[in-house]
Protein backbone atom coordinates (compact mmCIF):
# COMPACT_ATOMS: atom_id res chain seq x y z
CA UNK A 1 0.00 0.00 0.00
CA UNK A 2 1.07 3.66 -1.19
CA UNK A 3 0.85 5.79 1.91
CA UNK A 4 0.43 9.90 0.88
CA UNK A 5 1.02 12.18 3.11
CA UNK A 6 -1.69 14.62 4.82
CA UNK A 7 -1.06 18.00 3.32
CA UNK A 8 1.91 20.19 5.36
CA UNK A 9 -0.28 23.02 5.85
CA UNK A 10 -3.02 20.94 7.61
CA UNK A 11 -3.63 19.97 10.98
CA UNK A 12 -2.18 16.35 10.84
CA UNK A 13 0.82 17.43 9.00
CA UNK A 14 3.56 14.06 9.50
CA UNK A 15 0.47 11.40 9.44
CA UNK A 16 -0.39 9.23 6.74
CA UNK A 17 -3.89 10.50 4.88
CA UNK A 18 -4.13 8.13 2.86
CA UNK A 19 -2.99 4.29 1.39
CA UNK A 20 -4.25 5.08 -2.09
CA UNK A 21 -7.95 4.24 -1.42
CA UNK A 22 -9.65 7.46 0.80
CA UNK A 23 -13.15 6.10 -0.20
CA UNK A 24 -12.45 2.88 0.37
CA UNK A 25 -11.13 3.40 3.98
CA UNK A 26 -13.73 5.32 4.63
CA UNK A 27 -16.16 2.67 3.69
CA UNK A 28 -14.28 -0.39 5.71
CA UNK A 29 -14.78 2.02 9.04
CA UNK A 30 -18.19 2.09 8.93
CA UNK A 31 -18.58 -1.67 8.23
CA UNK A 32 -15.48 -3.53 8.65
CA UNK A 33 -12.29 -2.44 10.95
CA UNK A 34 -9.87 0.24 10.58
CA UNK A 35 -6.72 1.15 12.49
CA UNK A 36 -4.98 5.33 12.11
CA UNK A 37 -1.99 6.26 12.83
CA UNK A 38 -2.52 9.23 15.27
CA UNK A 39 0.73 9.08 16.73
CA UNK A 40 1.54 13.42 15.94
CA UNK A 41 -1.22 13.56 19.17
CA UNK A 42 0.53 14.93 22.01
CA UNK A 43 0.14 12.95 25.70
CA UNK A 44 1.43 14.52 28.94
CA UNK A 45 1.33 12.29 32.08
CA UNK A 46 0.02 13.68 35.33
CA UNK A 47 1.13 12.05 38.98
CA UNK A 48 0.77 13.07 42.36
CA UNK A 49 -1.32 12.61 45.22
CA UNK A 50 -2.80 15.97 44.71
CA UNK A 51 -3.12 15.64 40.64
CA UNK A 52 -6.89 15.18 40.59
CA UNK A 53 -8.40 17.77 42.97
CA UNK A 54 -5.86 20.15 41.26
CA UNK A 55 -6.68 19.38 37.97
CA UNK A 56 -10.27 19.68 38.78
CA UNK A 57 -9.57 23.48 40.21
CA UNK A 58 -8.01 24.55 37.19
CA UNK A 59 -10.20 23.11 34.41
CA UNK A 60 -14.05 22.58 33.17
CA UNK A 61 -14.47 19.22 33.83
CA UNK A 62 -15.21 17.16 37.54
CA UNK A 63 -12.49 15.31 37.74
CA UNK A 64 -11.69 16.01 41.33
CA UNK A 65 -12.68 11.82 42.02
CA UNK A 66 -12.42 10.81 38.76
CA UNK A 67 -12.42 7.15 39.09
CA UNK A 68 -9.66 4.99 37.80
CA UNK A 69 -10.16 3.24 34.52
CA UNK A 70 -12.11 6.20 33.43
CA UNK A 71 -11.66 8.48 30.63
CA UNK A 72 -13.59 11.72 29.78
CA UNK A 73 -12.92 15.53 27.85
CA UNK A 74 -12.09 18.31 29.44
CA UNK A 75 -11.26 22.19 28.68
CA UNK A 76 -9.32 24.88 29.77
CA UNK A 77 -10.85 28.32 29.19
CA UNK A 78 -9.11 32.22 29.16
CA UNK A 79 -10.84 34.65 31.48
CA UNK A 80 -13.62 34.96 29.03
CA UNK A 81 -14.84 31.57 28.84
CA UNK A 82 -13.22 31.16 25.65
CA UNK A 83 -11.55 27.73 24.93
CA UNK A 84 -8.15 27.64 24.88
CA UNK A 85 -7.29 23.83 25.21
CA UNK A 86 -9.49 20.24 24.42
CA UNK A 87 -8.30 17.49 25.52
CA UNK A 88 -9.06 13.32 26.08
CA UNK A 89 -8.41 12.95 30.05
CA UNK A 90 -7.53 9.16 31.19
CA UNK A 91 -7.65 8.28 34.61
CA UNK A 92 -5.62 5.35 35.35
CA UNK A 93 -2.90 3.12 37.77
CA UNK A 94 -2.56 6.43 39.46
CA UNK A 95 -1.60 8.34 36.07
CA UNK A 96 -3.81 10.93 34.64
CA UNK A 97 -2.92 11.14 31.09
CA UNK A 98 -4.22 13.90 29.14
CA UNK A 99 -3.70 13.83 24.77
CA UNK A 100 -4.59 16.83 22.96
CA UNK A 101 -3.41 18.37 19.49
CA UNK A 102 0.03 18.05 18.97
CA UNK A 103 0.59 22.32 18.37
CA UNK A 104 -1.10 22.87 21.95
CA UNK A 105 1.86 20.21 23.26
CA UNK A 106 3.83 22.69 24.66
CA UNK A 107 1.11 25.60 25.53
CA UNK A 108 -0.86 23.24 27.64
CA UNK A 109 2.73 21.72 29.40
CA UNK A 110 3.82 25.23 30.06
CA UNK A 111 0.36 26.82 31.28
CA UNK A 112 0.08 23.39 33.72
CA UNK A 113 3.68 23.60 35.21
CA UNK A 114 2.66 27.21 35.80
CA UNK A 115 -0.45 26.48 37.75
CA UNK A 116 1.01 24.36 40.38
CA UNK A 117 2.41 26.52 43.12
CA UNK A 118 2.51 24.29 45.99
CA UNK A 119 0.59 21.08 44.55
CA UNK A 120 1.65 17.84 44.69
CA UNK A 121 1.29 16.95 40.98
CA UNK A 122 4.61 16.40 38.24
CA UNK A 123 3.96 17.18 34.51
CA UNK A 124 5.69 15.01 32.02
CA UNK A 125 5.44 14.65 28.51
CA UNK A 126 4.86 10.52 27.72
CA UNK A 127 6.55 9.15 24.26
CA UNK A 128 3.51 7.48 24.13
CA UNK A 129 1.42 7.09 20.61
CA UNK A 130 -2.26 6.95 19.59
CA UNK A 131 -3.81 4.92 17.10
CA UNK A 132 -7.49 5.12 16.82
CA UNK A 133 -9.49 2.08 15.66
CA UNK A 134 -13.01 2.31 14.49
CA UNK A 135 -15.39 0.02 12.82
CA UNK A 136 -18.03 -2.86 14.59
CA UNK A 137 -15.54 -5.63 13.30
CA UNK A 138 -13.67 -4.61 16.87
CA UNK A 139 -16.28 -6.30 18.32
CA UNK A 140 -14.90 -9.93 16.71
CA UNK A 141 -12.97 -12.56 18.66
CA UNK A 142 -10.28 -12.05 15.87
CA UNK A 143 -9.75 -8.47 16.66
CA UNK A 144 -10.25 -8.68 20.23
CA UNK A 145 -7.71 -11.72 20.90
CA UNK A 146 -5.13 -9.65 18.87
CA UNK A 147 -5.79 -6.37 21.69
CA UNK A 148 -5.28 -8.90 24.55
CA UNK A 149 -9.18 -8.80 25.02
CA UNK A 150 -12.18 -11.07 26.46
CA UNK A 151 -14.57 -8.47 25.13
CA UNK A 152 -15.12 -4.52 24.52
CA UNK A 153 -14.52 -2.18 27.33
CA UNK A 154 -17.73 -0.11 28.35
CA UNK A 155 -17.89 2.89 26.99
CA UNK A 156 -15.65 5.82 28.45
CA UNK A 157 -13.53 3.63 30.18
CA UNK A 158 -9.72 2.10 29.69
CA UNK A 159 -7.90 -1.06 30.25
CA UNK A 160 -4.17 -1.52 30.75
CA UNK A 161 -2.36 -3.25 28.36
CA UNK A 162 0.68 -5.98 29.62
CA UNK A 163 3.32 -4.11 28.01
CA UNK A 164 2.48 -0.53 28.88
CA UNK A 165 -0.01 1.71 27.92
CA UNK A 166 -4.20 0.90 27.45
CA UNK A 167 -6.81 0.31 25.14
CA UNK A 168 -9.84 3.16 26.18
CA UNK A 169 -13.27 3.30 24.43
CA UNK A 170 -14.59 6.30 23.38
CA UNK A 171 -18.44 6.98 23.86
CA UNK A 172 -20.65 7.96 20.74
CA UNK A 173 -22.88 5.47 17.91
CA UNK A 174 -20.38 3.75 16.79
CA UNK A 175 -16.98 1.53 18.39
CA UNK A 176 -14.07 3.40 18.26
CA UNK A 177 -11.30 2.45 20.65
CA UNK A 178 -8.07 4.61 21.13
CA UNK A 179 -4.65 2.41 21.77
CA UNK A 180 -2.25 4.49 23.82
CA UNK A 181 1.20 2.50 23.78
CA UNK A 182 4.70 3.39 23.91
CA UNK A 183 5.87 5.26 20.92
CA UNK A 184 8.59 2.12 20.33
CA UNK A 185 5.44 -0.38 19.96
CA UNK A 186 3.55 1.68 17.13
CA UNK A 187 4.89 -0.29 14.30
CA UNK A 188 4.44 -4.13 16.14
CA UNK A 189 0.62 -3.02 16.98
CA UNK A 190 -0.54 -1.73 13.43
CA UNK A 191 1.03 -5.29 12.04
CA UNK A 192 -0.35 -7.29 14.86
CA UNK A 193 -3.59 -5.30 14.19
CA UNK A 194 -3.33 -5.96 10.33
CA UNK A 195 -2.99 -9.73 10.49
CA UNK A 196 -6.05 -9.98 12.77
CA UNK A 197 -7.75 -8.62 9.56
CA UNK A 198 -7.92 -4.81 10.47
CA UNK A 199 -7.33 -2.23 7.68
CA UNK A 200 -4.63 0.35 7.61
CA UNK A 201 -6.40 3.59 7.04
CA UNK A 202 -5.31 7.34 7.40
CA UNK A 203 -6.73 10.43 8.98
CA UNK A 204 -8.78 11.38 6.23
CA UNK A 205 -11.11 8.27 6.98
CA UNK A 206 -11.16 9.47 10.70
CA UNK A 207 -11.90 13.19 9.61
CA UNK A 208 -15.11 12.12 7.84
CA UNK A 209 -16.11 9.59 10.76
CA UNK A 210 -15.25 12.85 13.46
CA UNK A 211 -16.89 15.14 10.95
CA UNK A 212 -19.97 12.95 10.36
CA UNK A 213 -20.61 12.70 13.81
CA UNK A 214 -20.53 16.81 14.50
CA UNK A 215 -17.27 16.47 16.48
CA UNK A 216 -16.10 19.35 16.53
CA UNK A 217 -11.84 19.70 16.43
CA UNK A 218 -9.42 22.57 18.82
CA UNK A 219 -8.07 25.14 16.16
CA UNK A 220 -9.79 23.74 13.00
CA UNK A 221 -13.75 23.99 13.99
CA UNK A 222 -13.17 26.49 17.28
CA UNK A 223 -11.39 30.12 16.44
CA UNK A 224 -9.93 32.44 18.79
CA UNK A 225 -14.14 33.31 20.00
CA UNK A 226 -15.13 30.09 20.59
CA UNK A 227 -17.10 29.52 24.04
CA UNK A 228 -17.98 25.63 25.07
CA UNK A 229 -21.75 26.12 24.39
CA UNK A 230 -21.27 27.09 20.46
CA UNK A 231 -19.99 23.35 19.73
CA UNK A 232 -21.66 21.17 22.00
CA UNK A 233 -18.49 20.88 24.93
CA UNK A 234 -21.31 21.45 27.74
CA UNK A 235 -21.76 17.71 29.42
CA UNK A 236 -18.89 16.22 27.54
CA UNK A 237 -16.72 18.69 28.73
CA UNK A 238 -17.78 20.97 30.74
CA UNK A 239 -19.56 20.22 34.55
CA UNK A 240 -22.32 22.87 35.07
CA UNK A 241 -22.19 22.13 39.10
CA UNK A 242 -18.57 22.01 40.43
CA UNK A 243 -16.83 25.18 42.00
CA UNK A 244 -14.55 28.11 40.38
CA UNK A 245 -12.37 28.13 37.57
CA UNK A 246 -11.49 30.38 35.44
CA UNK A 247 -13.61 31.24 32.50
CA UNK A 248 -17.10 30.01 34.58
CA UNK A 249 -18.26 33.17 34.75
CA UNK A 250 -19.44 33.28 31.16
CA UNK A 251 -19.99 29.47 31.62
CA UNK A 252 -22.87 30.28 33.89
CA UNK A 253 -23.90 33.43 32.52
CA UNK A 254 -24.52 31.47 29.23
CA UNK A 255 -26.14 28.72 30.37
CA UNK A 256 -28.31 30.87 32.90
CA UNK A 257 -29.09 33.91 30.88
CA UNK A 258 -28.47 33.49 27.26
CA UNK A 259 -27.63 31.72 24.35
CA UNK A 260 -24.52 30.84 22.79
CA UNK A 261 -23.68 33.75 19.50
CA UNK A 262 -23.27 30.66 17.11
CA UNK A 263 -23.82 27.08 16.28
CA UNK A 264 -21.86 24.23 14.99
CA UNK A 265 -23.27 22.57 12.12
CA UNK A 266 -22.63 20.04 8.99
CA UNK A 267 -22.69 21.82 5.52
CA UNK A 268 -23.66 20.10 2.34
CA UNK A 269 -21.05 21.96 -0.30
CA UNK A 270 -21.16 21.72 -4.17
CA UNK A 271 -18.69 19.38 -5.23
CA UNK A 272 -18.69 20.60 -8.82
CA UNK A 273 -16.13 23.65 -7.58
CA UNK A 274 -12.59 23.16 -5.79
CA UNK A 275 -13.01 23.02 -2.05
CA UNK A 276 -13.07 26.10 0.56
CA UNK A 277 -10.30 26.52 3.25
CA UNK A 278 -10.55 25.91 7.36
CA UNK A 279 -11.42 29.98 8.39
CA UNK A 280 -13.19 30.45 5.56
CA UNK A 281 -16.28 32.60 6.18
CA UNK A 282 -19.44 31.65 5.68
CA UNK A 283 -21.89 34.39 3.75
CA UNK A 284 -25.50 34.66 3.38
CA UNK A 285 -26.68 37.32 0.87
CA UNK A 286 -23.05 38.90 0.93
CA UNK A 287 -22.60 38.96 5.02
CA UNK A 288 -20.18 36.95 6.95
CA UNK A 289 -22.45 34.27 9.16
CA UNK A 290 -19.60 32.02 10.34
CA UNK A 291 -16.82 30.49 10.11
CA UNK A 292 -15.62 27.08 7.61
CA UNK A 293 -13.90 24.30 9.95
CA UNK A 294 -13.13 21.41 8.77
CA UNK A 295 -13.32 20.35 5.07
CA UNK A 296 -13.60 16.81 4.11
CA UNK A 297 -15.02 14.61 1.33
CA UNK A 298 -17.32 12.26 2.96
CA UNK A 299 -18.10 8.68 1.04
CA UNK A 300 -21.67 8.71 1.25
CA UNK A 301 -22.32 12.51 1.89
CA UNK A 302 -19.81 13.90 -0.36
CA UNK A 303 -18.56 17.12 0.19
CA UNK A 304 -18.89 18.10 3.98
CA UNK A 305 -17.32 20.66 5.97
CA UNK A 306 -18.06 21.62 10.20
CA UNK A 307 -19.00 25.55 9.94
CA UNK A 308 -19.42 27.76 13.37
CA UNK A 309 -22.82 29.87 11.94
CA UNK A 310 -24.60 32.40 13.68
CA UNK A 311 -27.39 31.04 16.01
CA UNK A 312 -30.63 30.78 14.72
CA UNK A 313 -29.41 30.60 10.52
CA UNK A 314 -32.54 29.32 9.01
CA UNK A 315 -32.00 25.84 7.59
CA UNK A 316 -32.86 26.61 4.45
CA UNK A 317 -30.83 30.16 3.96
CA UNK A 318 -28.85 30.25 0.76
CA UNK A 319 -25.02 30.19 1.44
CA UNK A 320 -21.78 30.59 -0.41
CA UNK A 321 -18.30 30.57 1.20
CA UNK A 322 -15.76 33.24 0.79
CA UNK A 323 -12.13 33.74 0.31
CA UNK A 324 -10.50 32.16 -2.60
CA UNK A 325 -13.06 29.34 -3.32
CA UNK A 326 -16.43 30.78 -3.42
CA UNK A 327 -18.49 27.25 -3.12
CA UNK A 328 -22.50 27.07 -2.71
CA UNK A 329 -23.15 25.82 0.59
CA UNK A 330 -26.60 24.15 2.72
CA UNK A 331 -27.02 23.91 5.98
CA UNK A 332 -27.66 20.03 6.97
CA UNK A 333 -31.23 20.72 8.89
CA UNK A 334 -30.85 17.46 11.21
CA UNK A 335 -27.62 18.88 12.41
CA UNK A 336 -29.31 22.37 13.96
CA UNK A 337 -28.73 21.55 17.92
CA UNK A 338 -32.12 21.71 19.51
CA UNK A 339 -33.70 25.49 20.46
CA UNK A 340 -32.16 25.78 24.14
CA UNK A 341 -34.95 26.04 27.23
CA UNK A 342 -35.19 28.93 28.92
CA UNK A 343 -32.45 28.86 31.87
CA UNK A 344 -33.51 29.75 35.23
CA UNK A 345 -31.76 32.59 35.41
CA UNK A 346 -33.78 34.40 32.12
CA UNK A 347 -36.96 33.72 33.71
CA UNK A 348 -35.86 35.12 36.26
CA UNK A 349 -35.40 38.28 34.47
CA UNK A 350 -38.35 37.65 32.38
CA UNK A 351 -40.78 37.73 35.39
CA UNK A 352 -38.81 40.86 36.57
CA UNK A 353 -39.55 42.95 33.92
CA UNK A 354 -42.96 41.49 33.56
CA UNK A 355 -43.83 42.59 36.95
CA UNK A 356 -42.86 46.45 36.23
CA UNK A 357 -45.19 46.86 33.24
Amino acid sequence: MSAVPAPESGPDAGAVWHYGDPLGEQRAAMYEAVVVDRSHRAVLELTGGERKSWLHNISTQHVAEQPDGTVTQNLSLDGQGRVEDHWIQTELGDVTYLDTESWRAEPLLAYLRKMVFWAQVAIEPADMAVLSLLGPQLAEGRVLGALGLDSLPAENTATPMPDGGFVRRMGGPGIELDLVVPRAQTAEWVDRLTAAGVRRAGTWAYEAYRVAGLRPRLGVDTDDRTIPHEVGWIGSAVHLDKGCYRGQETVARVHNLGKPPRMLVLLHLDGSTDRPNTGDPVLAGGRAVGRIGTVVDHVDLGPVALALLKRGLPADTALTTGGENQVAAAIDADSIPPADGVGAGRLAVERLRGGTR
